[in-house]
């Protein structure tokens, strides 16, 4: 499977990589990054604006890195200090860099148009609480229902799913990768 996107990114410059909490998501950007040196990685758990700040870093992310990056000018983003509950720093990708934007929120139609290949990372519900609980521990229980009702809100408003070329299913510790438009 990882094969088979590393070919349907070779020669991309951005892929995005979206799909509910818990799904993969990380765990996929991170293997395909290791597996294509210099690919920059821009997670969105790192631009949230608190735990009521999906459509912002959606928005974020297409006006201040992507949309400049479609026009050949460096992009950037920046980072959400989580602990002091205010803005952090700036980070820059230039024009020519492979990135990957992965994270709840990371596709829209807009992104979409704007990037080169994008996938939704697909698991079961109690899987992907059960890795997000894990993952983020005590600090995550609390928001675990506030941040679904977030999530549930943007899928349904852009319906990030539709506007992804392969979809990746959680499968026996890795993916199983699914053209759009196939019934499995």
């Amino acid at each position: 499977m990882l094969a088979d996107l590393l070919t349907a990114f070779d020669g991309a410059r951005t892929l995005l990589i979206d799909g509910r909490s818990g799904s993969g998501k990380s765990s996929l950007a991170a293997a395909i990054a290791a597996a294509r040196p210099g690919t920059v990685v821009v997670r969105l758990d790192d631009i949230y604006p608190g735990w009521d700040g999906l459509q912002w870093a959606s928005d974020h992310v297409r006006a201040s890195l992507l949309e400049p990056r479609a026009q050949g000018d460096a992009g950037r983003w920046r980072a959400w200090n989580w602990a002091g509950s205010s803005p952090a720093d700036w980070s820059t990708v230039t024009a020519d860099s492979a990135l990957i934007v992965e994270g709840v929120g990371a596709l829209t139609p807009a992104n979409r148009a704007l990037a080169d290949l994008a996938v939704w990372v697909d698991a079961p519900d109690d899987v992907r609480k059960r890795r997000a609980l894990a993952r983020d521990g005590a600090t995550y229980v609390p928001h675990w229902d506030r941040w679904a009702a977030h999530e549930d809100r943007f899928i349904a408003a852009h319906r990030p799913q539709d506007a992804a070329d392969l979809i990746a299913h959680a499968a026996d510790g890795g993916f199983r990768l699914i053209p759009t438009g196939v019934t499995v």
